[in-house]
């Protein structure tokens, strides 16, 4: 019986000492994830149009959740559909017109990236987001809700030397790209202004 014991310690211990082994000799690109965010890139200006509200991340932790809202108007309204001039087949989330900092009321606008504003649906509004630095998030593979709260709190954790600046608070934005269309099997980017 103590031989089966010590058989199945030292089994266990060969175990322990691979995984140790493995997580030692990972290379960074075998690493997924926080460990591979975010990279920095210069981010040419464009133009979007979509549908907006003012809200804060106090009032997301709220029943009235108005980000969630706007998701859902945005399929149920057909809003994609009704903006004219899109660039892409992409969705675009903006976060502007910040008041302070991330504990302040900003903008959301949902909605696309367009070639040109000719005009605006009604209850629609176009804004810019202007060209600059951005330090570039992506996502783990999962649902989009869990996946964008954890890319955001990695945002908010990252300290700003590993940011590439500080950040403008001007505009930030995810993109939803192909990856992104299964919304239980999805990656996003997320791009944060910074100085």
């Amino acid at each position: 019986m103590m031989r089966g014991i010590v058989r199945g310690a030292m089994c266990l211990t060969g175990i322990a000492a691979a995984v140790i082994i493995c997580c030692i000799v990972a290379t960074p690109e075998t690493k997924k994830g926080a460990d591979a965010n975010p990279r920095a890139v210069e981010q040419e200006g464009f133009a979007m149009v979509g549908i907006a509200v003012r809200t804060s991340n106090a009032e997301q932790m709220t029943p009235e959740r108005p980000i969630g809202k706007q998701w859902e108007r945005l399929f149920k309204e057909g809003v994609l559909a009704a903006i004219p001039n899109r660039a892409d087949a992409n969705i675009v989330a903006l976060y502007t017109e910040y008041a302070s900092d991330k504990d302040g009321e900003y903008t959301y606008v949902l909605g696309a990236r367009v070639t040109k504003v000719d005009s605006v649906p009604a209850g629609m509004v176009a804004k810019n987001v202007p060209a600059g630095r951005y330090a570039v998030f992506t996502s783990e593979r999962g649902a989009v809700q869990k996946v964008v709260v954890e890319m955001w709190q990695r945002v908010w954790s990252t300290p700003k030397n590993s940011l590439g600046g500080d950040r403008t608070y001007k505009s930030d934005y995810e993109l939803y790209d192909q990856r992104a269309q299964n919304p239980v099997d999805a990656v996003v980017d997320l791009y944060v202004a910074v100085r």
